[in-house]
């Protein structure tokens, strides 16, 4: 079984752990900020100042993915970039169906950001039939009845869950049989992937929850 939970993965056959993999795309964000601002190459320690990490930390994370960095020199900004695009995938496209026409389903539909980032919302699923036979953000709203036909003509890579919880354990079933290997799940329920399937739970109330406890911890 595959679920979101710290555990350690493997790297042309060597163990990476989770936080290290989650670390990542933060990497990526900010030496696109440095290639932007026309920074060439940056050393451990000036990019912990700017990232609030260690250095140490730096040279930990990036040595499990092999020797980006040189004695004296630092890292090269172009290339680590471009490694860490390929390690995240991003060197392709990827297609997906959000399922949930609601709130969430519509806010990322709106959210051109992902389209720059090589991830298209093919299609809308939903249950409501005054979305169905519309368009979100560009993308089509069908209904859910017609997902598996919708799965089976095209290539769809992942899938987004933006439906109530009561829901989403019959939804990511359905999906799984339809051979979709990715889920970004909304649902507001921790769900355990079938097999073969990787999940990644997204619980944007623990963040503001996270955010309160910060708020209210020097009272």
């Amino acid at each position: 079984m595959e679920d979101d939970r710290d555990t350690d993965k493997k790297t042309d056959g060597k163990r990476i752990s989770l936080s290290v993999v989650r670390r990542l795309p933060r990497y990526y964000r900010y030496l696109g900020e440095l290639l932007d601002s026309g920074i060439k190459r940056i050393s451990s320690k000036d990019l912990s100042e700017r990232m609030r990490v260690t250095a140490s930390q730096i040279r930990q994370d990036l040595n499990n993915f092999g020797c980006f960095g040189q004695q004296g020199y630092g890292y090269n900004v172009e290339l680590l970039y471009g490694a860490i695009k390929n390690l995240l995938g991003l060197d392709r496209s990827y297609s997906l169906i959000i399922v949930g026409g609601g709130s969430i389903g519509r806010s990322l539909a709106n959210y051109k950001n992902f389209a720059r980032r090589g991830f298209i919302f093919k299609a809308i699923f939903d249950v409501d039939p005054a979305l169905i036979g519309g368009v979100i953000g560009g993308v089509p709203v069908y209904s859910v009845d017609e997902m598996e036909g919708y799965i089976d003509a095209n290539h769809i890579d992942a899938a987004v869950l933006a439906l109530p919880k009561e829901s989403a354990p019959e939804i990511t079933e359905r999906l799984a049989e339809r051979g979709i290997k990715g889920i970004w799940n909304f649902s507001h329920m921790d769900l355990t992937a079938p097999e073969g399937v990787k999940m990644e739970n997204v619980h944007l109330t623990d963040s503001l929850m996270t955010l309160s406890y910060w708020l209210n911890s020097d009272k």
